[in-house]
């Protein structure tokens, strides 16, 4: 399982960094593996806000659909407009290119609570797949 130690994580399986004023939101290497071939991304329109934790999107594969959630409150900055047309990216390069989406977060300092690398993988150890 790849996990960047400069990432942060959340029970949900999304990976979060932050650039600039941003959030940068994505499913984990654990997540796109469990879903296999993912075919759809449902993605929603920038400018709405969400409160911690709350669904923003949600992504489908040929077994299962998982849904995603901001582990920060904030506003939709950007959504990544390539998973409309290529959903299969979130398998080839989750870290990367395939990012779901960006939000302004309203408190900074929320981006302290989210799990590190470490802790994350813990986490994933211990739900005995």
């Amino acid at each position: 399982m790849n996990l960047p130690e400069d990432l942060k994580y959340t029970k949900h399986h999304e990976w979060m960094r932050v650039e600039g004023n941003l959030a940068i939101i994505g499913i984990t290497d654990y997540a796109q593996e469990k879903l296999t071939d993912i075919v759809f991304a449902d993605l929603p329109e920038p400018g709405g806000h969400y409160d911690a934790g709350a669904e923003v999107c949600s992504v489908e594969s040929v077994k299962a659909v998982a849904y995603n959630h901001t582990p920060i409150a904030g506003t939709l900055a950007e959504v990544n407009e390539l998973l409309k047309t290529e959903p299969e990216k979130l398998n080839q390069d989750p870290y990367g290119d395939a990012w779901l989406f960006k939000i302004k977060p309203d408190e900074p300092q929320q981006l302290a609570e989210i799990l590190t690398a470490e802790q994350y993988k813990d986490f994933v150890g211990s739900l005995g797949e």
